[in-house]
């Protein structure tokens, strides 16, 4: 069965301890820990504590492979995933979502395809590459930011994450990579965006994307990976104001994907 899941980076500013709090509090099935720059998404010791306190799984770890977490857990590439990995087994997740590399990490990018795969193997973690989006400064051209692609569903992975806003940016259809990567897609970051340069992190079905559609045919297809909401709440002024898209959020999850499944 399918968990619904609330990635930590979805309270930000607030801390990794108060998305556990969040998402035990309001009814999600599991949490993703975005490993960031905050010292408890750094910490398996604490993630385990907060997971036990709180009675809520883990079913995600997000590696550091964001511009601003270029510098958590070291430098070099390899050994972060290798970490990621670890953390993922000792709190019972089974998933690490991973970005492609950045075009001037050309050596980590050259043998990236094949190295994930390896670590696959090595760890019994699935790895799942996410979809990223060419960078932009308007809604015109952009420029391509990742190798050996942003798109993961044109490069053989075994496993696959779709990021409704990062198909915003790039003008991609997220239905119909989720048809291209077929069995592939393990992992969804469920969000939404309005098609601007900007990554917008939107509730979903605030924006133009088809989060509906996408979950539709998820349901239809009895879809057994995770769909974590990733979504911004920067703006929010206090904590009720966060918990009213966290459970808008939720909603929206459980009315087109988990209703639809159960009437199917």
């Amino acid at each position: 069965m399918s968990q619904i899941g609330l990635s930590t980076a979805s309270v930000y500013p607030e801390s990794t301890a108060h998305a556990f709090s969040y998402a035990a509090a309001l009814g999600y099935d599991a949490v993703e820990v975005m490993v960031g720059i905050d010292s408890t998404s750094q910490s398996t010791e604490t993630v385990l504590q907060l997971s036990d306190h709180h009675e809520i799984p883990v079913c995600a770890i997000h590696a550091p492979c964001l511009l601003f977490t270029q510098r958590v857990w070291g430098t070099e590439p390899w050994g972060k995933l290798q970490r990621s990995a670890e953390m993922a087994e000792a709190v019972g997740a089974d998933v690490v979502v991973v970005h492609p590399p950045f075009r001037w990490q050309r050596e980590y990018a050259r043998g990236f395809v094949d190295g994930i795969a390896a670590l696959e193997e090595s760890t019994g973690i699935a790895f799942a590459v996410e979809n990223m989006y060419p960078w932009r400064a308007s809604s015109r051209r952009g420029m391509e930011m990742y190798l050996p692609g942003w798109d993961p569903s044109a490069e053989n992975y075994a496993n696959m994450t779709i990021d409704l806003s990062h198909a915003a940016i790039a003008h991609s259809d997220p239905v119909e990579m989720a048809e291209r990567m077929g069995s592939r897609l393990r992992h969804l970051h469920l969000t939404d965006g309005t098609g601007s340069a900007k990554d917008e992190h939107l509730v979903p079905g605030r924006g133009s994307q088809p989060a509906k559609e996408l979950l539709n045919l998820l349901a239809d297809r009895d879809f057994g990976g995770h769909i974590v909401l990733e979504i911004n709440t920067r703006r929010a002024a206090n904590r009720q104001e966060r918990e009213v898209d966290l459970i808008e959020s939720l909603e929206f999850t459980r009315e087109h994907f988990t209703a639809r499944r159960q009437v199917s």
